[in-house]
């Protein structure tokens, strides 16, 4: 474990927690999930893997001052800072090469600052298992999830059903199978197909592998990321760092680690995932996740819903009352009020794209 290091990507604002989630507020810093703002709960968590010290955030330097803000036992150097959004691929290539830097040997866990995981026992035995997997090979590793109902949201990963390792890497029986094709997306009636052939888990958006091989995979799939990278990376640890990536990181063109790496590759592994997990991705997720009256209503807001079922309602400032409502989404903050079925929470972002547009930038 001397060489293993947690990267927490924590870069976005989270446009599905509009009204709540702003440019100054981003999501992962939001106390949505109980009293801990979303990356304090990951970084507790992955304290379970290594010390402070083995634990590192990939983010802008505005949103690096707004966590340290909220968690004092932070320092400057547990941040890797990049310029701009580029997507997870250079921002992973970006990590890799600062931990190169520290350890040749690096072995890199990446863990998105917006998942719920609350059984931390099984999460710390599987990723314990999983990473003296990627230490032994140099096989790329996703975690997938299990489907439990057939999800129009998650990306999905097929897989063999014969079991690659199961146990005996570790102190736990963690199973590990060879991935077969990566699926976007899917519309219900596909994803139900999915759940149906057991081949199929969610993909999470959390991996472990050696930080070389990820850099590596880069420069074969990537040529022009990894040559940027390695230009960036000559520079890590100088005075002349700064001034470096502000120049050359402008150059990278965004893309995902998954389309531009991991479809790519022929050596990924699926480790089955086997802890509760949420990847808190819409009001809805909210809904479901939290803690219902007995007319199945989340109500953190004064007020009072009469005859009404399935919804969920969030306001600090006002009181909301409700009459004969189902199923809808109710969120207020700082003069904006969101209201929308459930059922449409995954596209919210048609509202906040819409803002510039109608002259609302402030509520961005």
């Amino acid at each position: 474990m001397e060489h293993y290091y947690s990267v927490i990507l924590a870069g976005g604002v989270g446009k599905r927690f509009w009204p709540l989630s702003k440019k100054k507020h981003p999501k992962q810093l939001l106390d949505i999930i109980g009293k801990e703002s979303m990356v304090n709960l990951t970084i507790n968590r992955l304290k379970v893997l290594s010390d402070l010290d083995h634990i590192f955030i990939m983010t802008n330097k505005e949103q690096a001052e707004m966590i340290k803000a909220q968690n004092k036992d932070l320092t400057e150097n547990n941040f890797i800072i990049e310029p701009s959004g580029k997507n997870t691929a250079p921002a992973i290539g970006l990590a890799a090469m600062h931990l190169l830097k520290k350890d040749p040997l690096a072995v890199m866990g990446l863990f998105p600052a917006d998942h719920l995981i609350t059984d931390l026992d099984n999460f710390s035995t599987t990723v314990k298992d999983a990473i003296k997997a990627a230490s032994a090979t140099k096989s790329l590793y996703t975690f997938g999830i299990k489907p439990t109902y057939p999800a129009t949201g998650y990306g999905y990963i097929q897989v063999d059903k014969d079991v690659e390792y199961s146990g005996a890497l570790g102190p736990g029986n963690t199973q590990i199978f060879n991935s077969k094709t990566f699926a976007e997306k899917p519309d219900t009636n596909t994803a139900k197909l999915f759940l149906k052939s057991g081949e199929f888990f969610w993909n999470s958006g959390m991996f472990i592998w050696q930080a070389q091989v990820i850099i590596d995979k880069i420069n074969r799939f990537l040529p022009g990321t990894g040559a940027v990278l390695q230009e960036i990376a000559k520079s890590i640890g100088s005075p002349e760092y700064d001034k470096n990536i502000s120049s050359k990181w402008k150059t990278i063109q965004p893309i995902s680690i998954d389309y531009g790496v991991l479809e790519q590759s022929s050596r990924i592994s699926v480790i089955k995932a086997d802890f509760d997990w949420s990847d808190v991705g819409s009001w809805d997720t909210i809904y479901n996740i939290e803690d219902k009256d007995k007319n199945k209503n989340v109500i953190r807001s004064g007020g009072l819903m009469l005859r009404s079922s399935g919804n969920y309602v969030y306001s600090k400032n006002l009181k909301v009352f409700g009459l004969g409502i189902k199923n809808l989404v109710i969120v207020e903050n700082e003069g904006a009020l969101l209201i929308l079925p459930r059922s449409e929470s995954e596209n919210i972002k048609e509202i906040v794209d819409a803002l510039p547009v109608i002259g609302e930038e402030e509520l961005l």
